[in-house]
């Protein structure tokens, strides 16, 4: 009896599968019979293959990568072979050189032109394409950056023997793709919502997310990034009925937002280090500086409803409420400094309370500590829109937009600061010099107990080329006159104004008396280092404005500064030099009298890191110039 029952089952079963397919089969008839009408429109336009950087059509890519090698300067197979790129990492790259040509930005170093033709004219060989691989290793370039572009499903046919993707059908991996353009992975807000809760415990600490930062986030293996069912051959991508477009949305947006839950996870535990907040308290022009603007303005102060973003210990907030503030909000993301910011206020009698003290018609304090990010402050408060009289945050990094946590400040203003109300601190300036010999290593190693270890001191300069060092610098190491690189006016600027490219030009300094012969005098410029400054102005602090800097002629702060080191030194002197017509601008022989520089920096693709490009020019005395390559550094 059960095996008769098992048997008509089964052939029940098989006679609905027979069906299903019947169906299938129907409904792939009618859709490629559209497709074949949509053919016939189109029919006679065989070159429907359009170049990355111009609007020439080709009707293979063998065309098409032949042409962007040989008049963009782009080679498609040697990037692809130098890095091993799979499929994915193939279409990432599409997207990202169409999504940088829109906007004028060259595609591998970061540079952003005036316009298309200055854009064509300026790209150029890549030097480094592991340095390029960090901008686009992201997986938002997963998204066609052009609706339905021909070259995402075209560009892997011409290779014979590939595994994976010339067994794809084209068509249903074109229409997988098209269902992914309404997934907004850059917000992580959007991706939450796509999402399902996703595991993000991670023990690995800061160790994770330097590794993340260059360039390369361990994301889930491909196929797991784009799980459309249980089939057995294994095609990634294959999907023609609807249920299995929410699991491709899911798998996407569970990948993207898990990365960034990690980063952030990773970034916010670093600072429960007890270390971390002993050194920034112990950084005496930073508590200066904070301190004076916050007590010695009490008409800003006095009676006024404040937001501390990123509190830590509470230390901005403790000092607003001995100002006299009525309401003190410190928003701190890590579990673990929100419950020791709580304590510190609660042990100083500052901690608010639901209900007043015993006998006492007077609440205990004003501070309330709110753990989560500022994004979400609405969430886990009761808090108005614009009800805030004052934003305070010490929110700088390293080079100052480093952990880009300028972009949760300028949250926090649009959403919870009144009109008109103050912003502690109000602006920022990043500066830059050249400096000298003295602010590489190569000076100690020269001379170690007396022996010459030079050989080590020209292997780190060589290594520092490629990475930035945060470290202090002498004033007197500085071999150029400093200049404003840039300057941000945190009270009207817009988040997206933290990106920006400046152009700037160093001069030599020579220290001496007046009178001093410059007719012979050179020195040696081995790269630039950056700075900045925060201001408390008179826009806001009436009473007492003041400045915080990280200047290498003031005193030292735990932030130092930021070194960004050339491939090779760069001479120069003054226009009174008598140099060499014959020898290269920034030879000995024929110093440069200025350095022109092309500098950008920009939010990483990896989540709270920056990237810097350089591109540097020096100008000879007779009016000769000579670049060198791009350099492109990630500080992570």
């Amino acid at each position: 009896m059960a095996k008769k029952l098992t048997k008509n089952e089964e052939t029940h079963e098989i006679d609905e599968v027979e069906e299903d397919e019947e169906e299938e089969i129907e409904d792939w008839e009618d859709w490629r019979a559209d497709g074949d009408e949509e053919g016939e429109e189109e029919e006679g336009s065989e070159s429907d293959l359009t170049c990355l950087f111009c609007d020439s059509k080709y009707s293979s890519c063998d065309e098409l990568f032949e042409h962007c090698r040989s008049t963009h300067r782009f080679d498609f197979h040697g990037v692809k072979k130098a890095l091993s790129l799979d499929f994915y990492g193939c279409f990432k790259l599409i997207n990202y050189v169409r999504s940088q040509v829109a906007e004028n930005r060259c595609w591998s170093c970061g540079l952003t032109c005036q316009s298309e033709q200055n854009l064509r004219n300026h790209l150029h060989e890549t030097f480094s394409f592991k340095d390029s691989m960090l901008l686009w290793d992201d997986d938002k370039y997963l998204k066609p950056f052009i609706p339905e572009d021909s070259l995402l499903y075209s560009f892997g046919e011409d290779d014979e023997g590939e595994e994976d993707y010339s067994s794809l059908d084209k068509e249903e991996l074109m229409r997988d793709m098209k269902d992914l353009e309404g997934i907004c992975i850059d917000d992580e807000n959007a991706i939450e919502t796509f999402a399902l809760e996703a595991s993000t415990s991670n023990e690995n600490g800061m160790k994770e997310v330097a590794f993340a930062s260059n360039g390369y986030l361990k994301m889930a293996d491909p196929a797991e990034k784009a799980i459309v069912g249980n089939d057995a051959k294994g095609h990634i991508g294959l999907s023609d009925r609807r249920p299995k477009d929410k699991h491709l949305r899911v798998s996407f947006a569970k990948v993207v937002a898990k990365e960034i839950k990690n980063v952030n996870e990773n970034y916010f535990g670093a600072y429960s280090s007890f270390g971390i907040h002993r050194e920034m308290l112990s950084d005496k022009v930073r508590m200066d500086a904070y301190s004076q603007a916050i007590l010695r303005n009490p008409s800003l102060l006095n009676d006024a409803v404040v937001l501390d973003v990123g509190c830590g210990t509470g230390i901005l907030s403790l000092f607003a409420a001995q100002a006299g503030a009525s309401r003190v909000i410190a928003v701190e993301a890590s579990d673990k400094m929100a419950a020791v910011a709580t304590q510190i206020a609660k042990d100083n009698s500052l901690l608010w309370s639901p209900s007043p003290k015993e006998g006492n018609n007077q609440r205990n304090g004003v501070i309330k500590v709110v753990q989560g990010m500022v994004e979400e402050l609405d969430k886990s408060v009761e808090i108005q829109p614009h009800s805030v009289d004052v934003l305070l945050s010490e929110w700088m990094g390293y080079c100052l937009l480093y952990e880009t946590m300028l972009s949760s400040v300028l949250f926090a203003r649009d959403q919870w600061l009144k009109p008109g109300g103050a912003i502690l601190p109000d602006t920022a300036t990043i500066f830059v010099a050249g400096f000298g010999r003295g602010g590489t290593s190569i000076p100690f190693w020269e001379n170690v107990c007396g022996f010459n270890m030079s050989c080590v001191g020209k292997e780190l300069v060589e290594d520092a080329a490629q990475i930035p060092i945060v470290d202090v610098v002498d004033g007197r190491d500085i071999v150029t006159k400093s200049v404003v690189l840039q300057t941000f006016d945190l009270a009207t600027m817009k988040p997206d104004e933290v990106d920006f490219t400046a152009n700037i030009e160093l001069e030599p300094k020579f220290d001496g008396p007046a009178g001093t012969d410059l007719k012979s005098k050179t020195t040696r410029c081995y790269g630039v280092v950056l700075w900045f400054e925060t201001g408390f102005t008179r826009r806001f602090c009436k009473e007492m404005p003041t400045v915080l800097s990280t200047s290498p002629f003031t005193p030292k702060t735990h932030w130092s500064q930021t070194i960004f080191t050339f491939r090779e030194p760069i001479a120069m002197a003054s226009t009174e030099f008598k140099a060499d017509r014959s020898a290269a601008v920034g030879s000995d022989a024929c110093p440069a009298v200025k350095v022109h520089m092309r500098v950008s920096i920009a939010r990483s693709a990896q989540h709270r890191s920056i990237d810097i490009s350089l591109e540097t020019s020096g100008l000879g005395p007779h009016g000769r110039k000579r670049s060198w390559p791009v350099q492109i550094f990630n500080l992570c």
